[in-house]
């Protein structure tokens, strides 16, 4: 089972004559996510060690957040919506050309941003923020053919990261605009993933257990759904209104209490047995954490929840996004949806990096530099695995014979 809950075989891309990496969204996308997620990392590990210093229009910390962004969490929005679409639509997938010119996009802001010889500010702008208003222009016809306004949402999310990421390059030109940018970026792609969670984690744990034998009831709240999301929004606009304030710690507040009611409904210890499974609600699970640090970090000042945004990005983000990504390349490639060992040990590695970047503001000062070398070697690690185990099934045909 893929992770589109809509049988895809039927809106699949024709049979790609040529390389099988550009012949759906998912592949190529996922792949450079993977590689992304250990190049950046490692390189801000040496940037952090001194090896060399960041030449481009921020200093050296703005651009590993920028890039784990833009970079790890724009290739994986980009691989998402590209393969969950075509699903959505009943359209065909994005294959060949069309794919190419998006991954093309997405490496040209990756070079332009390089450490060594970044462009200039004004051009790396262009090209960097040129990214995900493509993305939107290419899945904008299926989307209003489709006439399914569900969907329609992800235009505007997509919109709001190109803004976000505006405001980030224009405080490279003195604007002073940076942290307008990296909240409201950081806040909507939150919302993807509750989005995007709340359509998966309950449909792929309610079959995956019946078909098990153990069936789970999850009973669905569209009210809870609803109130989870309108939380969001409201933290999204009052972190733009009035940044590291009450109004925004408040609505954390509320948001992480109705995330948490959400994933209980949604029985994930029943799913320990099946870590592909699990892993989904352990990275769900960092999104109340994440906003329960907010709120104790914007009310209270409580040094401890200092590291509420890499509970955000590293938890959430980090983790749903590895989850999804193995479990996507290998539904959509017509292969057993079961995580092998070294999948699993890349689930553990992250959990671990995640652990070890939240506490280290409640750690001895002793142990910080420590921490962080745990976080980061986790992370690399992790990423690592996934691109080791799946850069061969994301680069050949399916196992089924299908096309796409």
């Amino acid at each position: 089972m893929s992770f589109i809950p809509v049988a895809e075989a039927r809106r699949a891309a024709p049979a790609y004559q040529g390389l099988a990496l550009f012949a759906y969204g998912f592949r190529p996308f996922f792949l450079l996510c993977g590689v992304q997620a250990v190049l950046a990392l490692a390189l801000w590990l040496a940037v952090l060690g001194g090896a060399f210093d960041y030449a481009g229009p921020w200093d050296g910390a703005r651009w590993h957040m920028h890039e784990m962004l833009f970079g790890f969490a724009g290739a994986a929005i980009g691989g998402f919506l590209l393969t969950a679409v075509p699903s959505w639509t009943g359209g065909r997938g994005y294959a060949g050309r069309p794919l190419v010119g998006l991954v093309g996009l997405w490496l040209a802001g990756r070079l332009a941003l390089n450490p060594w010889a970044p462009l200039p500010p004004v051009p790396a702008a262009i090209v960097d923020v040129a990214f995900f208003p493509a993305l939107a222009l290419t899945l904008l016809p299926s989307l209003l053919r489709s006439a399914n306004r569900r969907n329609y949402p992800f235009l505007g999310l997509l919109a709001l990261l190109a803004v976000g990421n505006l405001l980030c390059h224009l405080d490279a030109a003195g604007w002073g605009t940076w942290d307008a940018g990296i909240l409201l970026v950081v806040d909507t792609v939150l919302l993807m993933v509750v989005m995007v969670g709340g359509r998966i984690v309950p449909s792929f744990t309610s079959s995956a257990m019946k078909r098990a034998g153990t069936p789970v009831e999850i009973t669905p709240r569209p009210w809870l759904e609803r109130a989870a999301l309108t939380s969001l929004l409201a933290m999204l606009v009052t972190d733009q209104m009035a940044p590291g304030g009450i109004a925004p710690g408040a609505a954390a507040g509320i948001a992480a209490a109705l995330a948490a009611a959400r994933l209980a409904g949604w029985k994930g210890w029943r799913t320990l047995s099946q870590p592909i499974l699990a892993v989904l609600h352990l990275g769900y699970a960092w999104v109340p954490v994440g906003l329960s640090l907010k709120a104790l970090w914007l009310l209270g000042g409580f040094h401890f929840a200092a590291a509420w945004l890499h509970a955000v990005t590293l938890g959430a983000f980090g983790t749903m996004i590895l989850a999804v990504m193995s479990r996507a390349a290998l539904g959509h490639t017509g292969r057993e949806v079961v995580a092998a060992p070294a999948t699993e040990a890349a689930y553990l590695l992250l959990a671990v990096a995640v652990l070890a970047r939240v506490a280290v503001p409640a750690l001895p000062n002793g142990l910080y530099g420590p921490a962080l070398v745990v976080a980061g070697l986790g992370w690399v690690g992790a990423f690592a695995l996934f691109t080791w185990i799946y850069a061969p099934i994301l680069a050949q045909a399916r196992a089924d014979g299908r096309p796409g």
